[in-house]
């Protein structure tokens, strides 16, 4: 799909511009023939994040984010990899199903609500499940899946991850809906923290489908 962004993450590290990002297709490397690159320069740990509006839809309850991801040698400047939809539900309150790899605690991560969806208060919670970017093959495309659902009050469920076809149950229940006033949309993210004072890094994407039922 055409229309993807790039914006800075303010709820990275790094002053104002901490990151700076692109994309576009390509045919080499890539799975089906046009894979998307992003290409991410930043600073202080800056993250970008990449985002493409992709349907409405504020019935369905139940998520699987299927994508195959594909590092070369700049993985060693990418700290956490960072893979999201989010959902406006018929209440009008949007529920984030945010999920990423994260190099410093080795771990799979998930947001959670802290607050209420009028004061929200966005958090990531550490799960038992392990990853490690470091440790994924360079030059080598990886299976990632994630599944999920949500209750009418925007509680989610992070069920299973799946890393080349190694599953690791999560079971989670965590609040996650967020009062953001935003019209009826379905959004799926991709974000690159960077690790360290500065670098930059080139990720490729191909085959992403976003299930839902």
């Amino acid at each position: 799909m055409s229309g993807w962004k790039a914006l800075y993450d303010t709820g990275t590290s790094g002053s104002a511009g901490g990151a700076t990002g692109a994309t576009s297709i390509v045919d080499t490397p890539s799975l089906s023939g046009e894979a998307r690159e992003f290409d991410t320069t930043y600073s202080g740990s800056g993250g970008e994040r990449y985002d493409i509006s992709f349907g409405h839809d504020t019935v369905s309850a139940h998520f699987l984010y299927d994508t195959w991801v594909y590092f070369g040698a700049s993985v060693s400047d990418v700290a956490n990899l960072e893979m999201d939809v989010n959902q406006v539900m018929a209440n009008g309150e949007t529920v984030l199903y945010g999920f990423q790899c994260d190099g410093y605690t080795k771990t799979w991560d998930y947001t959670t609500n802290a607050g209420t969806p009028e004061i929200p208060k966005d958090q990531w919670l550490h799960s038992s499940a392990a990853c490690n970017l470091q440790d994924w093959s360079v030059d080598t495309w990886h299976h990632v899946q994630v599944a999920y659902s949500r209750d009418d009050a925007g509680n989610v469920t992070y069920q299973s991850v799946w890393l080349d076809d190694v599953e690791q149950d999560l079971n989670v229940t965590v609040p996650s809906a967020f009062a953001l006033g935003w019209g009826p949309t379905l959004v799926a993210n991709v974000q690159m923290d960077g690790l360290g004072a500065s670098g930059s890094s080139t990720v490729y994407m191909d085959n992403l489908t976003v299930y839902r039922w």
